[in-house]
């Protein structure tokens, strides 16, 4: 199986971002990990803090992936065009957040991305990622 793990905006500084929210572990290191637990499938990873590069790995990765894994970051609560490449696309999309989004800021309760997604996993840390590859392998 091929799964496409797509980062967004300022996911690039995990491990050094607000650590009592995200931890200590940059995402490349978990990544690792992640992949040695599932050697057997193909894990990419693509990390963008720009929002026009995140729709063009959405559009690239339909028909190349199984599934893709998204955090878009900040980008979840305000980008329509990233939740209409998702639509676009025949390959499932799993909305993911490391932390709940619905136990912090008010602004950050609104997925504009979710009705386009096929679930959403947040808050359980990284392990969220996992909890969405192991939703494509079953």
């Amino acid at each position: 199986m091929k799964i496409l793990i797509i980062n967004g905006a300022n996911l690039n500084l995990l491990g050094r971002r607000q650590p009592e929210i995200y931890g200590r572990e940059s995402f490349e290191d978990y990544l690792e990990a992640l992949r040695a637990r599932y050697s057997e499938h193909r894990l990419d990873y693509y990390q963008s803090n720009i929002e026009g590069e995140i729709v063009d790995a959405l559009q690239r990765a339909d028909g190349e992936y199984d599934g893709v894994v998204l955090n878009a970051g900040g980008y979840t609560h305000t980008s329509v065009v990233i939740r209409d490449a998702m639509a676009a696309i025949a390959t499932p999309v799993v909305e993911v957040h490391i932390s709940s989004i619905l136990s912090r800021e008010e602004f950050r309760h609104i997925s504009m991305l979710a009705p386009a997604a096929a679930g959403t996993i947040m808050g359980f840390g990284m392990e969220s990622y996992r909890l969405a590859v192991e939703h494509f392998i079953g």
